[in-house]
This record gives C-alpha cells, structure tokens and sequence, in this order.
C-alpha cells in the first residue's frame, strides 16, 4: 500500500508535459488543470475504484444479474467456489453476456471503420472514412438482424443485444455544449 502511494505521489507531482505520451493511462491534460490536492484525491480514488468496484463488485453483480436463480449471498459465494452447480449456472448466462458484449464490440468496430478520424494508410481505409453516414444503418440493419435470431434461441439474448446497443449508444454531449449556463446544465456525464 505504501508502495502505491509514493508511486501516486509521484505520478501528482509530474507535469502535463511529463505524462503525455502513449503508455501513459491518465489523462495528462486534464491531470495538468487540477490543484495538488485534487490530483492525489482523483489518484487515489480512481485506484480504489479500479481495484474493488471493477474488479471486484462488477463481477458479483455479472453473476448476480445473469443467475437469477442465485441470491445476492450465493452470488457472492458462487464468484470464489467451483460448485458444479454454480459452474452451470454461468455456464448457461454466457450466452446473454456474450451477447452484450458482442453487440457492443462490433458496433465499436464498425464505429471506428466508418466514423473516427483516423490517419488513413490504405485506399480501403480513405474508402470507409468517407462512408461516415452508413455507420447508422448498418448498425440498425445488424442490430435486427442480431436480435431475430436471437429471440429465437432466448428472449433474455434479444434483450441483451438490445442493451449493448443502448449502452453503445448513450448520450455523448459535446465539450463546448457541457457546463454551467450550457442547454445540458445540470446534466450527470458519465
């Protein structure tokens, strides 16, 4: 824990010029606008929050939401036991994360195929950078598709290609639109 300190001390007392570059995981520029004391706070709370909620709650409440047939106590047991039961428990919800999941990565895919800005290389590449406008209907006509198919094998599989749509397609607000006075006051971002 001590080591993880010093190692957040020193990564507070660095300068945005210091953190830019491709290895580094923290947003230099906006490390670079906070005060001393709300670096170490962001540090420290960002660390705590990647070490026991994402990696720690997030699987529990995984198991917990896909097996309803498990409590939240047995959820919990069921993340560090190899029962043969809770074994098949998540063995038959893999296909509703995978669903998810799987919606939400190829939407990312053809996201970053048809609408990032991107150094382009490749002619094929100039080709789908200037198709910007197909992303939208692909994504509907894939997401149908996805969802027919999937309603026909388990209605919670349709439903969880719906919700890793819906979860891809949240609200992004412009940076010039957020903040006080802006037509999004008072707005959560997430």
């Amino acid at each position: 824990m001590a080591a993880s300190l010093s190692r957040l001390h020193l990564l507070s007392r660095r300068t945005a010029h210091q953190l830019k570059g491709p290895g580094d995981p923290l947003n230099a520029d906006a490390l670079a606008t906070m005060s001393q004391r709300t670096r170490r706070w962001f540090l420290v709370w960002s660390l705590i929050i990647a070490v026991f909620v994402v990696r720690g709650l997030l699987p529990w409440l995984i198991v917990w939401m896909t097996t309803p047939s498990l409590g939240p106590i047995e959820a919990l047991l069921a993340t560090f036991s190899s029962d043969p039961a809770v074994v098949a428990a998540a063995e038959e919800s893999a296909p509703i994360l995978l669903t998810f999941g799987g919606m939400f990565l190829i939407l990312l895919f053809f996201h970053w195929l048809f609408a990032e800005e991107k150094n382009c290389y490749l002619r094929s590449e100039r080709f789908f950078s200037r198709q910007a406008v197909w992303f939208y209907a692909i994504a509907s006509i894939l997401l149908s598709v996805i969802v027919w198919f999937a309603l026909q094998i388990n209605t919670m599989m349709g439903f969880a290609a719906v919700l890793g749509s819906t979860v891809f397609f949240r609200p992004r607000f412009p940076k010039e639109r957020r903040g006080p006075g802006g037509p999004y006051d008072g707005v959560r971002y997430v």
